[in-house]
């Protein structure tokens, strides 16, 4: 199935032009971005990712997007999908900027644009990851934002890429485990998984969110950690065997990390339990 797009209520072709060059979501990363994964045609967890989409767009002192108007755009890019290939697994992304504004920071009022895109895809079933070099800065006024001022991920992803890796987690500026470029890490220690709190500056991932609901319903021990109970060098006890990894997102779902920095890691038995109860949970509860 080939990228399918929509831009301001019609579908444009992959090269064609679609937005205004003087945009601010191109000139200066002003606007928010939501990536679903789509499920037999389907995107999941859509109300959940809206409603990130509106915390961003406030965070960043934008207008509320018009969620209907999203909406359209995505039902238009999944009935246009599924027309020309069939259902299918894939990804969809949503991104919503500022609207047309100077070449300078400050806005103007105007409209947002909205673009909505889906292509298909297939989720890996483990990860390959690094340490990143570079902190998440915890204290930004973009901490938690899902914004499309991207370039500080690209960099970092880059770097892993380089190694062999596809993701990379960063620290915080105070030494505490944050997150990876495009996902959410959990810590599998003593027979449970931990994730990070989000004053650590890490995004609020849905997939993560989910799993500590799921987890709850289901008895799998699986929570947030205590202040301080997750630092950075919690990493290194990967190496001696006594940690797992595991990553969240959209893109990957629950994805057991095996191979870090270079060295084979082991699939935890909490962490290979969480993958099958989420894999089979998100087929059945589309939108939760």
């Amino acid at each position: 199935m080939s990228l399918v797009i929509w831009a301001e209520g019609r579908l444009v072709g992959a090269g064609e032009a679609a937005m205004s060059a003087v945009d601010h979501g191109i000139t200066v990363g002003d606007g928010v971005f939501e990536t679903c994964t789509v499920l037999d045609g389907r995107a999941f967890a859509l109300t959940r990712h809206l409603a990130r989409l509106a915390r961003s767009a406030a965070g960043l002192g934008l207008e509320a997007p018009d969620e209907q108007k999203v909406r359209d755009g995505v039902a238009a890019v999944l009935q246009e999908a599924v027309r020309s290939g069939g259902a299918f697994d894939g990804r969809l992304r949503i991104t919503v900027t500022a609207g047309v504004g100077p070449l300078g920071s400050h806005r103007v009022e105007g409209a947002q644009t909205v673009v909505v895109a889906a292509q298909e895809s297939v989720m890996a079933p483990e990860s390959r990851s690094v340490r990143s070099p570079w902190p998440r800065n915890e204290r930004s006024a973009i901490a938690g934002l899902k914004t499309t001022s991207y370039a500080e991920n690209v960099v970092a992803l880059a770097h892993a890429k380089a190694q062999g890796a596809d993701e990379t987690i960063l620290p915080n500026t105070v030494g505490d485990l944050c997150e990876g470029t495009g996902s959410n890490v959990f810590v599998e220690r003593d027979g449970e998984l931990v994730t990070p709190l989000l004053d650590s500056g890490a995004l609020a991932g849905i997939t993560r969110q989910l799993l500590l609901e799921w987890s709850a319903e289901t008895g799998l021990p699986v929570r947030e950690a205590r202040a301080g109970e997750l630092p950075f060098a919690v990493l290194d006890q990967v190496d001696s065997g006594d940690v797992q990894l595991v990553l969240t997102s959209s893109g990957r779902n629950v994805q057991p990390v095996t191979w870090l920095d270079g060295a084979e890691v082991a699939v935890g038995e909490v962490s290979a339990e969480a993958r099958v109860l989420f894999e089979k949970l998100c087929r059945e509860r589309i939108d939760p």
